[in-house]
């Protein structure tokens, strides 16, 4: 059992290595089709002041997000400046873990272990998870609306979007169903895969817990799938401002149109670390169908890129910050069954 374990681990990391060389490649293709001139010329325009700027956002979404988490615990949660912590450290291991054996995700019930116990935290995870994705179809669907609206966008850019939406959809649907039904427990592969579990995790646990909150809770589901909706929307609001500091001539309904076609890239390419190279390449076709230059597209990919570093390096300042002060004071709601920690091989 344990020899099957390692292996769905090692096999998952060869996958996520092997798609990370893939994206790498298609990036450097890109520039290379493309051409370095209309990428720095771009780039030029943004001052190193206005790079400071387009991080900023991030906290007050990552704030909104963590609101979205907080509601998806049926009780009294953790202290927010914690779910806080947790969400910005889970997060950053979410877009490192190339060949890292644990998601971001069950490291965020781990850091939070002294305030709640791994019953109450895992499943707010899963939940969570759920909610994020349900807002993350809902702003890919009004990007849809907004894209039908705008007489410049290109039928390719509004057929891409709605295909995005089908599968975003039906995933949901699907996700949402398992848990409903109460049928976690058989789909523990599933979640290992989504990086809420890891392989030997109580999973069949999970059942109880999720239906009575799907069952009984409606307002609290409401109330974290409207923070997280607000999170995306946010999103679209950074996107303006980064567009804003290029100096490239595009509204708010571009922006939202433009983020939300790359919220949908990156579901549906969640297994490729960090969704490098899809990420770089939708944009750059999206800017070109819209008559913005595919230059302008790898240039707003490579700004969101860099904030997404300074992030990466904040998450895991904290991660390494919580996790000496968690071993320190020890846990104190931690139930034996729970995940493991981290570090534990």
């Amino acid at each position: 059992m344990m020899a099957r374990k390692l292996y769905h681990r090692h096999g998952v990391r060869r996958v996520k290595a092997i798609l990370l060389v893939l994206g790498i490649m298609v990036i450097a293709l890109s520039v290379y089709r493309i051409g370095p001139t209309p990428i720095l010329e771009a780039l030029g325009r943004l001052t190193w002041w206005q790079l400071l700027l387009v991080c900023l956002p991030y906290s007050v979404i990552m704030a909104v997000d963590t609101l979205g988490w907080r509601f998806a615990f049926p009780h009294e949660p953790a202290p927010f400046n914690r779910l806080y912590g947790a969400r910005l450290a889970g997060e950053a291991l979410n877009l490192v873990t190339a060949f890292g054996s644990m998601g971001g995700e069950a490291v965020k019930a781990w850091l939070i272990r002294r305030d709640v116990t791994y019953e109450e935290s895992v499943p707010s995870v899963v939940i969570a998870k759920t909610t994020i994705t349900i807002a993350q179809a809902l702003f890919l669907l009004i990007g849809v609306a907004l894209a039908w609206t705008m007489l410049a966008t290109d039928s390719r850019v509004i057929a891409a979007m709605l295909w995005l939406l089908v599968v975003e959809v039906a995933a949901v649907a699907g996700f949402v169903g398992v848990q409903v039904a109460g049928i976690v427990s058989r789909a523990g592969r599933l979640l290992e895969w989504f990086g809420v579990l890891t392989p030997g995790d109580y999973a069949q646990r999970l059942d109880v817990a999720l239906r009575d909150y799907y069952r009984r809770d409606w307002r609290r589901l409401s109330l974290s799938t409207g923070f997280h909706l607000a999170g995306w929307l946010l999103g679209a609001v950074e996107a303006f401002v980064i567009l804003l500091f290029l100096g490239i001539p595009a509204t708010l309904v571009t922006a939202t149109v433009i983020e939300a076609l790359g919220a949908g890239v990156r579901f549906a390419t969640f297994l490729v670390p960090a969704s490098l190279g899809a990420f770089e390449s939708a944009n750059a076709a999206a800017f070109e169908a819209m008559g913005l230059g595919a230059g302008a597209g790898l240039a707003f990919s490579f700004v969101r890129r860099a904030r997404q570093l300074v992030w990466i390096a904040i998450g895991m300042l904290v991660l390494a910050a919580m996790g000496w002060w968690a071993k320190r004071a020890g846990p104190q709601a931690t139930v034996s069954s729970g995940p493991s920690s981290p570090t534990s091989t």
